[in-house]
């Protein structure tokens, strides 16, 4: 939780934003850097993917063209396999040379990239395993969603519609994975360079789209005032949701402080993949520049609208009462007010939990700190904590028949349009219901443990006190 600091000084450069305080910097973004980025956009992703889409056009023209074979009706139909940007851009990289000029770019390794670090920041995100993943969820994606620009490209291609949106929160969450499964995953070729490649040209796509749109019915899509769709301040701000609010805000409210090496490498990491997915790396240079980018942000940007509560409400329902955590709606909400404090979450439109889920999130916390401060002390531990959470997120997240069921391309299937809208869900109880077992009770578990020891501590030291005491008149005595 957001407690603030007895002992900050303030000055004229002290901010305060919804329960964060910070002081400014030269690193921090004015108003006149900030403004141009929200008009400037990764171009070359989108000229790349206009030529892609023309050859996948001829090549499937060609293929109708000379296919005779008529489909047997007494056989299964064959599905339409999805279209795979990357390996249509690999495919076709020697046909055009601004596909060259892309695929040059990104296969030439920034010269500030250190192997030995990205491999350390991937383990950094599974170090802290459990935690990290609580501040995706509740700070990175649904405390994003008070970033009243952003919101509304979100709502507009519907895939945060209450129905979908938990699908949309596993395709995130398996392209971090895919990032941090293995040194060779993030490296050209690997798994995570794929996914990171198919999201470049994913936001353009979306980008494209929005624009004809606005082109054809005006005001469909206010570019003066939300900027270009998915610009390069945009693409900054998700990098360092991932990044540096995990760092310096999501961790620090569960009680988990980074190494200085830890952060150095973590920020690393996600400046690679910025890197990949045509964001500007100059914003991550230095865990300073990332720290203030991420403040910057706060300051600017975050102004939940009428769209924000809609698209944060949806999240909750999505996630209610679903396995294989079966939380309740309460314990989800009092995860993002613990992490985002109660002013945004109000804002956001959030219900208040009781004060027994606020003691069950302290619970979650203790044992997370408990988990990470004791297994990061030593080196064995630390690995094969770091081997075992690899295999079980990509099992539940990925594979799971509760997660995504299948790995995902990261293909065009929430197209915005003029009837696609993101509403807000209904307050129906997910099918499952809620069950009592599981992370609510192992928090309970956890707080009266900590309780306990806790107890058994005070316990110790006033009966240590007492026995110094006692002795105090025979030591004087015999002095």
């Amino acid at each position: 939780m957001a407690w603030s600091n007895p002992f900050r000084r303030k000055d004229e450069n002290t901010r305060t934003l919804w329960g964060y305080t910070f002081q400014l910097t030269e690193d921090h973004l004015s108003e006149e850097e900030s403004r141009p980025l929200k008009y400037s956009y990764d171009k070359l992703g989108e000229e790349c993917l206009n030529i892609l889409n023309e050859l996948d056009s001829a090549t499937k023209s060609e293929n109708v063209s000379t296919k005779t074979e008529v489909q047997d009706p007494l056989k299964p139909r064959r599905t339409k396999p999805k279209r795979d940007l990357y390996n249509l851009l690999e495919s076709h990289v020697q046909d055009h040379p601004k596909l060259q000029e892309l695929w040059t770019q990104l296969n030439t390794i920034p010269e500030w990239v250190d192997w030995d670090q990205i491999s350390r920041g991937q383990e950094v995100f599974y170090r802290y395993g459990g935690a990290t993943l609580t501040g995706l969820a509740y700070q990175s994606l649904l405390g994003g969603m008070a970033a009243n620009r952003v919101v509304e490209v979100l709502a507009r291609t519907g895939g945060f519609d209450v129905k979908v949106a938990r699908h949309r929160l596993f395709e995130t969450t398996q392209h971090v994975l895919e990032c941090t499964k293995s040194l060779d995953s993030i490296q050209p070729g690997g798994a995570g360079f794929a996914s990171s490649i198919r999201v470049r040209l994913l936001h353009a796509a979306v980008r494209q789209r929005i624009l004809k749109l606005e082109q054809s019915r005006p005001g469909y899509y206010n570019v003066d005032e939300f900027g270009v769709p998915i610009n390069d301040h945009d693409c900054i701000a998700t990098i360092g949701t991932f990044s540096a609010t995990i760092v310096w805000l999501s961790l620090p409210r569960q009680g988990l402080f980074l190494r200085r090496q830890e952060i150095e490498d973590y920020i690393a990491l996600w400046r690679l993949i910025a890197h990949y997915t045509g964001t500007p790396t100059d914003p991550f240079k230095t865990p300073e520049k990332a720290k203030a980018t991420m403040e910057s942000i706060v300051m600017r940007e975050i102004d939940p609208s009428e769209t924000s509560k809609i698209l944060a409400g949806n999240i909750i329902k999505c996630l209610e009462a679903q396995p294989p955590a079966y939380v309740s709606r309460s314990f989800l909400e009092v995860n993002a007010r613990w992490l985002n404090g109660n002013e945004l979450c109000d804002a956001l439109g959030l219900g208040q939990p009781s004060i027994y889920y606020w003691a069950l999130m302290g619970g979650q916390c203790l044992f997370f700190m408990a988990l990470c401060y004791i297994y990061r002390s030593f080196r064995s531990l630390d690995q094969r904590k770091i081997t075992a959470l690899r295999k079980l997120f990509w099992t539940v997240i990925v594979e799971g028949k509760y997660g995504l069921g299948e790995i995902t391309v990261f293909d065009f299937k929430y197209v915005p349009d003029f009837h696609v809208t993101t509403e807000a869900g209904g307050d129906e109880k997910g099918q499952a219901g809620v069950r009592e077992d599981g992370v609510e009770r192992r928090n309970l578990q956890a707080l009266l443990v900590g309780i306990a020891c806790g107890g058994a501590g005070v316990y110790c030291s006033i009966m240590v006190a007492s026995s110094i005491l006692k002795r105090l008149p025979s030591f004087w005595s015999w002095s």
